[in-house]
């Protein structure tokens, strides 16, 4: 395995540390006084601090925490000098592969897995953002809506998925260029969107009301550009947000 070849060199105060990633402080105190995970740095003024190599290792334990291990399973793991960070990532791809919201995630550990294995640089903010979302998602869909969402990857099959991703992307790239021309939200253009859009949100949803909910709770208060990892902006956003209420009977879920 080569060696890790970190680009950004960091030092964080918990709380810096819980506002990025979405561990809450109490979380990371308990980590701390268990032993799974210490902050590794000191100030001249004896504050402490995580380095690089804590904020993988967070990365880490919250992987193998959505994996299912317990605590002291994961100490154990961690423990052992052949379970690297590299085993935790390809455990975590093993188990994004069954879920259809997570492909975002899933791309971005694709990225991580390969760089782990070659001498390119690593970001930590890479990892940050790692620990957001897995944390984000846990936190937004329940284990039951999470086992739904597998069952329905399994019944529309990875040719499907990867077709809807695509029409994902060219539908927003067309509202986008609408944005920019100034067409009217309520104009037959942008209903024809909506309506596409909307089909899509049906494919992923299943037309479970509870994940529909889940799907929005997570937009409203994460914001669409955190929720869709950088795919919808705040101002793209408004734009079908506005293209939707001009639909007669829109449920207003125009979510990615």
């Amino acid at each position: 395995m080569p060696e890790r070849n970190i680009s950004q060199r960091v030092s964080m105060k918990v709380g810096e540390l819980a506002q990025q990633t979405g561990v809450s402080v109490r979380t990371l105190h308990h980590y701390d006084k268990i032993g799974l995970l210490s902050p590794s740095r000191r100030t001249e003024a004896g504050y402490r601090l995580y380095g690089d190599d804590d904020i993988i290792r967070l990365q880490q334990i919250v992987s193998l925490r959505q994996l299912g291990f317990s605590l002291a399973q994961i100490q154990d793991c961690l423990n052992q000098n052949e379970f690297s960070p590299h085993d935790v990532v390809q455990l975590h791809l093993s188990k994004l592969k069954e879920h259809i919201e997570l492909q975002q995630l899933y791309a971005r550990l694709e990225i991580i897995a390969s760089q782990l294995q070659s001498t390119e640089a690593i970001s930590i903010q890479d990892f940050l953002q790692l620990i957001e979302v897995t944390n984000m998602i846990e936190k937004y869909y329940t284990p039951e809506q999470q086992a739904q969402l597998q069952a329905r990857r399994e019944a529309l099959g990875e040719e499907h998925i990867h077709q809807a991703e695509a029409e994902w992307q060219t539908l927003i790239d067309q509202a986008r260029t609408e944005m920019a021309k100034g067409t009217n939200p309520a104009s037959e253009a942008m209903q024809v969107i909506v309506q596409k859009w909307q089909s899509l949100i049906q494919q992923f949803t299943g037309g479970d009301s509870g994940i529909a909910s889940s799907l929005q709770s997570m937009y409203q208060q994460e914001g669409a550009e955190v929720a869709s990892r950088g795919m919808v902006d705040p101002e793209l956003m408004e734009f079908m947000g506005k293209a939707m209420a001009a639909t007669k009977g829109s449920d207003h879920t125009g979510q990615v």
